[in-house]
């Protein structure tokens, strides 16, 4: 690699280094040390070809991708989730320890979904890629992936089911206490 093409190579690394970190994190499961190693060997795979690579971005995660799928052949499962410090404080006490405890609850539960499982969900929401393009990147049918994401929201509302009330306002969570009747006209 040439010094032009290594300072390129630092720079992306050095630029892009957290939201890729985080990516890869998802993606395995929200181990830290897993994600790091998933995001350090796909960057040792971009550096060889990078000269020859147009979207060092999109290419990155394209090798991250790959690499958790075939972690899932590998069916290393059961593996425990170490923490080693406690999650940050925030300014307000409260909501700091909401959302961290939202955080703690979300990694738990995507942690007990299949790779496949979370590897969809990472893909359909956290990086919001179109189905199309999830299908392409895993080697699937359009179908696979509608089909795969409905049953992983299913299992994921299931191992908590505290989530279910996310995204909705207070007035859509409580019962409303009306039972009248509804007229439908025809």
């Amino acid at each position: 690699m040439d010094a032009e093409a290594q300072e390129s190579f630092r720079e992306f690394v050095a630029n892009r280094s957290p939201a890729l970190l985080k990516t890869a994190v998802l993606l395995s499961g929200g181990d830290r040390h897993a994600g790091e190693d998933l995001l350090q060997n796909a960057l040792i795979k971009a550096a060889g070809r990078w000269h020859r690579i147009d979207e060092p971005e999109a290419y990155v995660r394209q090798i991250l991708y790959r690499q958790q799928i075939s972690r899932w052949r590998l069916k290393r499962r059961g593996r425990e989730l170490s923490v080693a410090e406690p999650p940050e404080p925030g300014t307000d006490g409260d909501a700091a320890s909401a959302d961290a405890e939202l955080r703690l609850l979300m990694r738990g539960a995507l942690a007990r979904l299949t790779a496949r499982q979370r590897t969809m969900l990472v893909l359909r929401y956290f990086e919001d890629l179109p189905e199309a393009e999830v299908a392409r990147i895993l080697g699937c049918s359009v179908g696979t992936v509608r089909s795969t994401t409905h049953r992983s929201l299913a299992r994921l509302r299931a191992l908590a089911p505290e989530l279910r009330s996310l995204g909705r306002s207070e007035a859509e969570r409580r019962p409303s206490g009306d039972y009248s009747p509804v007229e439908v006209r025809s």
